[in-house]
């Protein structure tokens, strides 16, 4: 079962090329990278509640938005950011950089979260291999953006 959220996970990553390539059409088109990611967050949101209607998803109680730590609530605004970045970014260093420098972003950081447990993922200790691929994975980035 693992190696179908791996599958799917990898086939998702492929997708935020194309969705930086589309919020940057936008932009070009509405004069600016904020409008390019309004209007990724409106249809997103739209998409979602169109979902969550056909499927008759229920609505949460009161009391459980009242239980959700107020930190938790950032998720949003660093999805904002991404998009907005990217969009921004884009133009500016290709595909294959802005995404080798997302990914080693995400890799740092995920090593992090790991080791210590954060954000309500389970604890995996930092070791050799991880380290070692991380170290590989900056090489790569130097390489790309070296052209």
């Amino acid at each position: 079962m693992q190696s179908v959220f791996m599958l799917i996970a990898f086939l998702v990553g492929a997708g935020l090329v194309i969705q930086v390539g589309l919020n940057m059409a936008v932009s070009r088109a509405l004069g600016g990278a904020l409008y390019g990611t309004l209007a990724n967050f409106l249809i997103g949101t739209t998409a979602i509640a169109v979902f969550m209607f056909l499927t008759r998803q229920s609505w949460p109680a009161r009391e459980a938005f009242a239980s959700v730590p107020a930190w938790a609530w950032l998720g949003g605004l660093f999805g904002a950011l991404y998009v907005g970045v990217a969009t921004f970014s884009g133009p500016r260093l290709g595909a294959l950089l802005l995404l080798a420098l997302t990914v080693g972003g995400q890799m740092l950081a995920s090593v992090i979260v790991d080791h210590f447990g954060l954000l309500g993922f389970p604890q995996h200790p930092i070791s050799l291999g991880r380290v070692v691929g991380i170290a590989l994975l900056i090489s790569g980035i130097w390489l790309v953006a070296t052209r």
